[in-house]
């Protein structure tokens, strides 16, 4: 009944044990997957291609549940690719994390109370590429404890030689073509990574700071600015005013009297001045502040540097020495001896910019560094989403990124380290500048020096694409798997990884966009909400929960919460009922096996099934083709739900229940049944397999002998309906469940039995009569039967004899007391919702949540008194 082309079943077993242990399960198996290459793609193949390249981790790196997340769901679309017939490939590596792994290393070298200069910079290098082979790529083998069906074989490298080769050529090529150049800019500077970083790795944060009015110049050609950063007044080479602002016309192109200095700066006038914003006048600084720096050059303005890279202050005078903040203080100072400051506001809080690395203050600072002109990169970026080209999935999210490429600056990415790619420029002792790409020999001779910086980590990983398939050569790899298919990635790195990719790969491949759909996803919080953070105690290391609950568990749960473009709460609870669920799968399958389930031999006719049989096929194919729409369009929540519904409600709790009766009558119907069993077990593990890997694969092996769920085929939806018995099992559903709320209503136990008289003629129930009295613990009715509660449900009517099995005037006792506590909530809610002067002064949430209480008081008296009536006189 489904499009199921199977593996030929060689043992089939019955023979599982007892308890599902993951520990005793994930490891080997995965190892048996690796060996046999299940994971291996072929460039060779004839098979259609599906490619995804996994988003690099840092090298430094270990997993957490941000990684868990994305890995499982590029794991599950890879792995369900894998099972349509594609040659699918999914290519794991590392970034080689320029400022983060030198920090590692340089910390390791403190602890020996040595530097990097110690070394110099080819051994320090020599000693990173130590630390990498020593502590570098934990994750990777914790990507094994995930389940990850990478292809290993291709593992790649940022820094390794063939990525290197790939950069040079990249870089060459920009150099070239004039998108490569050098100047003198206003950069984000570290002081404590001592290194530039760019505007998407400064982190703004509300911060207490002080804002500080000035006085600047004398009498009636004086005027006042305001700052937070009083220190670098010290390098003010001007004023600036707006053009028509009348307050000040009369001094622009005047010299004014800069404080703390021997020097005069100018009054300029200049439109980026906003008049209505303070006192309209503005301290200008072009080494110091990135719109300064614009309106120096606008007027030409000197540059004055005042601070070195470590954020002293380097201007001679009584500053000079001083860090940054210890100036800032001793400035203030200093100007309020002299009656300079006209006011101070402190705590002022305003956004000030952090490294997203240590968190150190950023200080804007001039510098000569190396720049990518993005403007036509990033035009053609924004085009193959525009023309449909590539797809942003949800599509709401396309308005993140067109705000991005399309107001893009110019990109800084050159970096003062020593690890990572070095700028491939050699400088000669007459000025000359030579750009050496990767099969040129570099310029040789006395004064022939290379550029001392590397570039920025993004600038290699932005290439990764393609340079992961052997770019710049024209591989197998790359013909095959170039473009990929889908860019699996959170949503808060479109700036730093996605439009990198995107103007890169476009600008390398002549137009070829490095992939069809990006997929952005949220970011994982805590069961409320919050964001997880190692400084928080609600941070997770993922491996302690697949200790506790197994891989599967996990991944289940983060593929339950993935809904696209949100972000995903999670907590320990939620894991532990996925790990019931991998249990329940286990538990039911191994019942499933004891009782003659089966997928030997063809499905049987469905002339020859019960309309259980029917009825459950019909919902495997519906649950089929919801699976593949919700995969489709990366609905990972949806199909995790449609999956867990199916499996628990419709196979384990209504299935197998409702045919207990037949396998424990034997015969023909229930070899039918088996089969049917063993079907519906095979497509639902085939169809869980991408999600629960581990459970699903060491299930299905045993159910039909097959090789392993990682190479056997996806099922299809045959089409298969039957509406007729849906409908049937649908009221039987309903009288089951009316009688199972009667007696948890009446206090009886689960396993209590009770007399019971069936009507079902003239019903679809009829034939069901044995599987309801099993399910419900009903007995016949017997010569003694009288009947204390009658129950009319589903055109049947159900007859029960209570006597004996319940105290019947202590249950009336019970429920009158139940019903006066509703009739008294449903008075005072009736009461506050009838005053007027309550209803005007309350807040609409307040008013929503009295009527929320009436309107559960109405229902709990209609259900106390339903039950009442249900109840024979004592």
């Amino acid at each position: 009944m489904t499009e199921n082309a199977q593996q030929q079943p060689t043992a089939p077993s019955t023979e599982l044990p007892t308890q599902y242990a993951p520990a005793d399960v994930e490891g080997p198996l995965y190892e048996r997957w690796v060996e046999r290459g299940y994971f291996a793609a072929d460039a060779k193949s004839d098979k259609p291609a599906y490619t995804i390249v996994i988003p690099p981790p840092n090298v430094t790196g270990s997993l957490h549940l941000g990684h868990a997340f994305q890995h499982t769901l590029m794991d599950a679309l890879t792995r369900r690719k894998r099972m349509q017939g594609f040659e699918s490939l999914w290519l794991p590596g590392m970034d080689h994390a320029g400022i983060a792994t030198q920090n590692k290393v340089e910390q390791q070298l403190a602890e020996e109370g040595k530097s990097r200069h110690d070394l110099g910079r080819e051994e320090f290098v020599d000693r990173v590429w130590q630390w990498k082979e020593e502590y570098g790529g934990r994750i990777l083998g914790q990507m094994r404890r995930l389940g990850d069906g990478v292809d290993w074989d291709r593992e790649r490298f940022t820094m390794d030689e063939g990525l290197s080769k790939a950069v040079q050529t990249i870089f060459k090529k920009l150099y070239d073509d004039e998108l490569i150049y050098r100047a003198e800019r206003i950069i984000n500077w570290c002081p404590r990574c001592l290194t530039a970083i760019s505007d998407i790795e400064v982190e703004y944060q509300e911060d207490a700071g002080e804002l500080v009015s000035i006085r600047y110049g004398e009498g009636e050609d004086s005027l006042v600015v305001a700052t937070t950063r009083a220190e670098t007044m010290l390098g003010d080479t001007a004023v600036a005013v707006h053009p028509d602002d009348e307050r000040y016309r009369h001094l622009v192109g005047k010299q004014i009297k800069l404080p703390l200095t021997d020097r005069t700066i100018p009054v300029v006038a200049d439109t980026h001045v906003d008049p209505e914003f303070g006192t309209g006048a503005v301290k200008v600084t072009p080494a110091h502040d990135p719109n300064d720096f614009e309106i120096g050059r606008r007027h030409d303005l000197p540059s004055l540097t005042i601070m070195d890279e470590h954020g002293v202050i380097t201007v001679h005078g009584p500053f000079l020495g001083l860090d940054r903040y210890e100036a800032r203080s001793a400035v203030v100072g200093a100007l309020e001896e002299q009656g300079r400051i006209v006011a101070e506001k402190r705590p002022y809080m305003h956004s000030v910019g952090h490294c997203s690395r240590c968190k150190t203050t950023v200080e804007p600072r001039l510098s000569m560094q190396w720049w990518v002109k993005v403007g036509p990169l990033a035009r053609a970026a924004g085009d193959a989403v525009r023309d449909g080209r590539v797809r942003i999935h949800p599509e709401d999210m396309s308005k993140r990124y067109f705000d991005w490429v399309d107001n893009m600056h110019d990109w800084c990415i050159s970096r003062q380290l020593w690890w990572g790619h070095r700028i491939p420029i050699w400088y000669g002792p007459d000025g000359e500048v030579v750009c050496v790409g990767p099969d040129e020999e570099p310029p040789t001779g006395e004064g022939w020096t290379q550029d001392p910086d590397v570039l920025d980590t993004w600038f290699s990983s932005g290439l990764w694409p393609f340079s992961t398939l052997g770019w710049p050569e024209q591989t197998e790899d790359l013909r095959k798997f170039y473009p990929t298919d889908v860019l699996l990635t959170g949503h808060d790195i479109i700036f730093f990884w996605v439009a990198r990719m995107m103007m890169f790969g476009l600008y390398a491949m002549d137009g070829v966009a490095p992939f069809h759909t990006i997929a952005l996803t949220g970011l994982v919080r805590d069961e409320f909400g919050k964001k997880m953070s190692k400084s928080n105690p609600n941070a997770v290391d993922p491996l302690v929960w697949m200790d506790a609950y197994g891989s599967d568990a996990v991944r289940f749960t983060l593929a339950n919460g993935a809904n696209p473009g949100a972000d995903v709460p999670i907590g320990e609870d939620w894991v532990k009922a996925s790990r019931n669920f991998t249990n329940k799968i286990w538990n039911a399958t191994r019942f499933a096996l004891m009782n003659g389930a089966t997928t030997e031999g063809p499905l049987p006719d469905a002339s020859r099934m019960s309309a259980t049989d029917r009825w459950i096929l019909s919902r495997l194919n519906t649950t089929v083709a919801q699976v593949d729409a919700s995969y489709d369009d990366f609905q990972f929540a949806k199909l995790a739900d449609a999956l867990y519904h199916f499996a628990w409600d419709e196979v384990f709790d209504w299935y197998v229940e409702l045919s207990k009766t037949t396998f424990f009558a034997g015969g023909e119907q229930a070899e039918v049944s088996g089969r049917v069993l063993g079907e519906v077990l095979d497509v639902m593990l085939r169809l869980l397999h991408p999600v629960i890997p581990f459970v699903t694969d060491a299930l299905w092996t045993t159910l039909t002998g097959g090789e392993s769920l990682v190479v056997a085929d996806w099922p299809q939806d045959s089409g298969f309906r039957d509406e007729a018995a849906e409908k049937e099992i649908e009221l039987v559903q309903r009288v089951v469940t009316e009688v199972r709320r009667f007696r948890k209503d009446q206090g009886l136990k689960d396993g209590q039995k009770v007399p019971a008289r069936l009507t079902l003629d003239g019903t679809a129930l009829a034939p069901h009569e044995a599987a309801i009295r099993q399910l419900l613990r009903l007995q016949p009715e017997g010569d003694a039967f009288a009947a204390t509660a009658t129950l009319p449900v589903a055109g049947a009517t159900v007859a029960l004899d209570l006597s004996g099995t319940i105290d019947v005037a202590a249950e009336r006792k019970r429920l009158a007391k139940d019903l006066a506590a509703a009739e008294k909530e449903k008075a005072q809610a009736t009461g506050k919702l009838g005053n007027e002067a309550f209803l005007a002064k309350a807040p609409d949430n307040v008013v929503e949540k009295i009527r929320g209480r009436l309107a559960k008081a109405d229902e709990d008296i209609a259900r106390i008194q339903a039950q009442l009536d249900r109840l024979p006189e004592a």
